[in-house]
């Protein structure tokens, strides 16, 4: 009889005992004794001193329970107001903002328009705007910030955003009063 037989003999009555006591129905708790079973059979290796056997068992019984409620969590349907939003309408109203953007980074003074073109339009990294601009680098960053500052203004001056907790946009409209900037 090898150990992993010898602890069924000895303790799978107890086991099963302490699982049925914290789950009522008993075609779970046999799963669930069957799963510890093959947990010990296959972690005899990892227990160090035969003293500690019976505690060492009871915690492995412990953790499949909290496992076991862990998976049966009831899955609800989310509450109207939690519901993701329309994808398709999210990535319309990005694009028409995008659409909007364009000329506004015409009315940008010249060196921010530049910088902001070659930054967030052509991709360059800010220190290849310093190089392209003939600029240092905390001259090029503060070009970048300060022409996103002012495209941020004209944004916000006709329309109004929607964004999630993640500061992702869901949706805008746009402001009626008579600001038609884009």
């Amino acid at each position: 009889m090898n150990i992993t037989e010898k602890i069924w003999t000895e303790y799978h009555t107890k086991l099963l005992s302490f699982i049925r006591k914290r789950v009522n129905d008993d075609a779970v708790a046999d799963d669930i004794l069957q799963d510890i079973f093959v947990k010990i059979h296959s972690r005899i290796d990892a227990l160090e001193e035969e003293t500690k056997l019976e505690s060492w068992l009871y915690q492995i019984a412990r953790n499949a329970v909290i496992d076991h409620y862990r998976t049966q969590k009831p899955s609800e349907e989310l509450p109207e107001w939690m519901a993701q939003q329309d994808i398709n309408k999210n990535e319309r109203a990005k694009q028409e903002l995008a659409a909007c953007l364009e000329p506004m980074v015409d009315l940008l003074p010249d060196k921010y328009r530049d910088a902001i073109i070659l930054s967030e339009l052509e991709g360059m990294n800010q220190k290849e705007v310093a190089q392209k601009q003939d600029l240092s680098l905390s001259g090029a960053k503060s070009r970048v910030q300060r022409g996103r500052a002012l495209l941020k203004g004209m944004l916000h001056k006709c329309c109004e955003f929607e964004l999630d907790r993640n500061n992702q946009l869901i949706d805008y409209t746009k402001k009626s009063d008579g600001n038609d900037c884009c």
